[in-house]
C-alpha cells in the first residue's frame, strides 16, 4: 500500500472515503469471525450430540444390512469412508470383524430379540469369510434367536450367507439364480505382442505357475485349467452341501435345478423368483414392506422407526458395545490385518506394504502387553522381498516368546503363504484359496512399439551388460539367463523356507508347489495348513499358548496404523448432522460421485496392465521376483 508523502495531507472527500472503507473492513472482519465462531460452535455441540448413544430398548431387532464389499480392514481412511457414506457414492465396505462381533454379541444380548439379515447388498471375495459369518448366524439360531432373511435380487455368494437364516424371503419381482462356479480371466498377448509390439519375456518356475499366462498367451495353458479346475470343484461341491444342509435338500436336487435350469425357468414363465421358491431355496416371495409388517407383529411395532418396527442397525449397534473409552490392562492377544497385494515399502491402511505391515508386526513384539499375535492374510501375493521382510518379523515375534498364529481369509496364496509359513499353527477355512507356491519375474521390451511411431535406441555401453535392463532395447538371452537363475534361486528359498517351517523335506515340498493352487481342505490334506477355523478359533488358539486364561481373561486388539489428527477430526465433523447435511450436498460430493462412476465402468484390463507396469524392475533392482496368483473369485 502507498504511503502518503510527508507533509500531504488527505482532504475532507479522501478522508470521508478511507473511514467508509475502514468501516467496511471492521464490519467485514466482525462478520466473518461471528460467523466462524458460531459454526464452530454449533460444530461442537453437533459432534458431541453425535457421541451419544440411543439407549436399546428391549424386543429389539438388529437389522444388518451393510452395504459393500466384506473386507478385513478398510481400505480408505476415516474422513473419506464417512464422505463416502454421505455422498452415496465411492468405496463402501463392510469389516468382518465387526459383523462378527455383532453377531457374537446379539447372541447373548436378550434386548435382541431377532435379526433382520438383508445381504444384497453386500460384495465378497470368496467364499471363507461368507462362511466364517455363517457359522456365527448358525451359533445365533443355536442360542435361540430368531433371524429372517430377505432380498430383491441375490447372487449365489450373497444367497449362501441369506440361507442361513430360519426364513428366507425374495421380492416377488426379485431373482436369485444358481449357476455354479466360473474363473475366466482376458488374455493380452496378441493385443501387446501383435498389435502394440511390447515383447513380454517370463521367468518362471512351476508349470502351474499361471499368473503370467495372460501376458504371454491368448488362452489358458492345460495345466493351469487342470489346477484351477480341481480346488474349483472342492469349493463348490462344499457350496451345495452348505445349501443343502440348512435348507434340508440334497446336494443332487441343487445340482439337478442348475443343470435343467432353461427348461425349469421356462416352465416357471421366466420368473426367477417363483422358480427359486419352487426349488425350495427360499421360504415365500414377500415385498419390503410385507417383510417388515411381518417383523412388527412379531417385534414391537414403532411408527417412529424406519420400517415400524423397534430396531437398531448395524453400525448403532456397535456404537452401543463400544460404549465409553476405558483403560484395559488385561494382556493382549493383537490381530495384524495383510490385505491385498503385497507391495514393497510403505503402504497405507488397508494394504500390504513390505516395511509399513513389518513394523505393525515389530510394534506388537516391543509392547510388553502383547503376548501373542494373530496375522489375519487375505492377500493373491506379491514381491517377494516385502514378503520376506514380513515373514521375518513373524520370526522375530516367536523369537522373542510371543506366539504367532496364522488365520487365512478367503485368499492366502503365493507371498501370501511366503508370510504365513513361520507361523506356530496355520488356520484356513476348507474354502479357503492358498498354496501357489513359486516365483516369478517378468521384464516387458517395447523396441518394437516404439518403432512404429519411428523411434530407436542406440548408444553405447563400458560392458556388454551396460543398460541390459532398458525396456526400450531387445532383451539380450543372456541377460534372460541371469534372470532365470535368479528367479529359480528365488524358488529355491520359498520350498527351502516351506520345508525348514512346515518340517518336511524339500522335495515333499516340490510335490505340492510348483505354483499349484490348493483349497483349504486340500491344503490341509497336504501338510500346507494345520487346521481349519475361523479368525475366532486363531484368536483363541494364540492365548492358550500365551497361557492367559479365559477369555473374559484377556482383550484383543487390533493394530493397525493410525489416522491423522486431521482424519479424526474429519471423521467426526462428516458425523456430525451438521457436517452430514453440508457434505451430502456439497460440490466435492456430487465430484466424487462422478469419479466413482468412472472407476466403476473401468474393466479388470486397467489392473492387469497396472500390474504389468508394477512387475517391471526398477532402478538399482534389475530383477524384481514375484510371488502372487491370479487366483479367487
Amino acid at each position: 500500500m502507498n504511503q502518503p508523502r510527508p507533509g500531504n495531507r488527505n482532504g475532507p472527500v479522501a478522508a470521508f472515503f478511507i473511514f467508509v472503507w475502514d468501516a467496511m473492513n471492521f464490519v467485514r472482519r466482525l462478520a466473518f469471525n461471528i460467523l466462524f465462531f458460531g459454526l464452530l460452535l454449533i460444530l461442537l455441540i453437533a459432534m458431541a450430540s453425535a457421541g451419544r448413544v440411543k439407549p436399546l430398548l428391549d424386543d429389539t431387532t438388529l437389522v444388518i444390512a451393510p452395504e459393500g464389499m466384506l473386507v478385513e480392514q478398510y481400505s480408505i481412511d476415516p474422513g473419506m469412508r464417512a464422505l463416502s457414506a454421505l455422498s452415496g457414492t465411492g468405496v463402501h465396505e463392510v469389516q468382518l470383524r465387526d459383523l462378527l462381533r455383532a453377531l457374537d454379541a446379539a447372541r447373548t444380548d436378550d434386548r435382541i430379540e431377532r435379526v433382520l439379515l438383508r445381504v444384497d447388498g453386500m460384495g465378497f471375495s470368496g467364499y471363507a469369510s461368507i462362511r466364517e459369518v455363517a457359522a456365527a448366524v448358525a451359533e445365533l439360531r443355536a442360542a435361540g434367536k430368531q433371524v429372517v432373511s430377505f432380498g430383491e435380487n441375490l447372487d449365489q455368494m450373497q444367497y449362501l450367507l441369506a440361507a442361513q437364516a430360519d426364513e428366507v424371503y425374495i421380492d416377488p419381482m426379485g431373482g436369485l439364480m444358481l449357476e455354479g462356479l466360473g474363473r475366466y480371466h482376458q488374455f493380452y498377448r496378441e493385443g501387446l505382442q501383435d498389435k502394440l509390439g511390447v515383447d513380454v519375456h517370463v521367468f518362471k518356475v512351476g508349470e502351474y505357475k499361471s499368473a503370467v499366462e495372460p501376458f504371454i498367451l491368448d488362452a489358458a495353458s492345460p495345466e493351469s485349467k487342470e489346477a484351477d479346475l480341481y480346488w474349483m470343484n472342492d469349493v463348490w461341491q462344499r457350496y451345495l452341501a452348505d445349501i443343502a444342509k440348512v435348507r434340508k435338500l440334497k446336494p443332487a436336487q441343487l445340482t439337478a435345478g442348475i443343470d435343467n435350469l432353461p427348461a425349469g425357468i421356462e416352465a416357471a414363465g421366466g420368473d426367477l423368483a417363483r422358480y427359486a421358491l419352487q426349488q425350495k431355496l427360499v421360504d415365500g416371495l414377500k415385498t419390503q414392506e410385507q417383510v417388515e409388517d411381518l417383523l412388527a407383529e412379531r417385534g414391537v411395532a414403532d411408527d417412529e422407526a424406519e420400517g415400524g418396527f423397534r430396531q437398531v442397525s448395524l453400525g448403532a449397534y456397535l456404537q452401543q458395545m463400544d460404549g465409553p473409552l476405558t483403560v484395559d490392562e488385561r494382556p493382549q492377544v493383537a490381530v495384524v490385518v495383510a490385505e491385498g497385494a503385497i507391495a514393497g515399502g510403505e503402504q497405507p491402511a488397508g494394504s500390504i506394504g513390505g516395511e509399513s505391515t513389518a513394523a505393525l508386526l515389530r510394534e506388537a513384539r516391543d509392547d510388553d502387553n502383547v503376548k501373542a499375535v494373530v496375522l489375519r492374510v487375505d492377500s493373491p501375493g506379491g514381491e517377494v522381498f516385502a514378503s520376506e521382510q514380513i515373514r521375518r518379523e513373524v520370526v522375530a515375534l516367536k523369537e522373542a516368546g510371543k506366539p504367532v498364529v496364522v488365520s487365512m481369509g478367503d485368499l492366502a496364496a503365493s507371498g501370501g503363504y511366503w508370510i504365513s509359513m513361520n507361523a506356530d499353527r496355520i488356520y484356513a477355512d476348507p474354502s479357503t484359496i492358498t498354496g501357489s507356491i513359486g516365483i516369478f519375474g517378468m521384464i516387458p521390451t517395447i523396441p518394437r512399439t516404439l518403432e512404429k511411431i519411428g523411434v530407436h535406441t542406440d548408444g553405447v555401453g563400458t560392458t556388454r551388460f551396460a543398460g541390459a535392463f532398458d525396456i526400450t532395447r531387445p532383451l539380450d538371452p543372456e541377460v534372460g539367463q541371469v534372470v532365470q537363475s535368479v528367479i529359480e534361486k528365488g524358488y529355491r528359498d520359498f520350498t527351502g523356507r516351506v520345508a525348514k517351517a512346515r518340517d518336511r523335506t524339500v522335495e515333499q515340498i516340490d510335490e505340492v508347489a510348483r505354483g499349484r493352487v490348493w483349497s483349504g481342505a486340500q491344503a490341509k490334506e497336504r501338510g500346507l495348513v494345520d487346521a481349519f477355523g475361523g479368525l475366532r478359533d486363531a484368536i483363541a488358539d494364540a492365548a492358550t499358548r500365551a497361557e492367559l486364561g479365559k477369555q473374559d481373561d484377556y482383550r484383543v486388539r487390533y493394530i493397525e496404523k493410525m489416522a491423522t489428527p486431521f482424519q479424526r477430526f474429519f471423521t467426526g465433523f462428516a458425523g456430525s448432522r451438521l457436517g452430514g447435511a453440508w457434505l451430502r450436498h456439497s460440490e466435492f460430493a456430487r465430484e466424487m460421485a462422478g469419479a466413482a462412476v468412472l472407476a466403476n465402468a473401468v474393466p479388470q484390463v486397467r489392473h492387469d496392465l497396472q500390474f504389468l507396469d508394477a512387475a517391471i524392475a526398477r532402478p538399482g533392482q534389475p530383477v524384481k521376483a514375484l510371488a502372487y496368483c491370479f487366483c479367487g473369485f
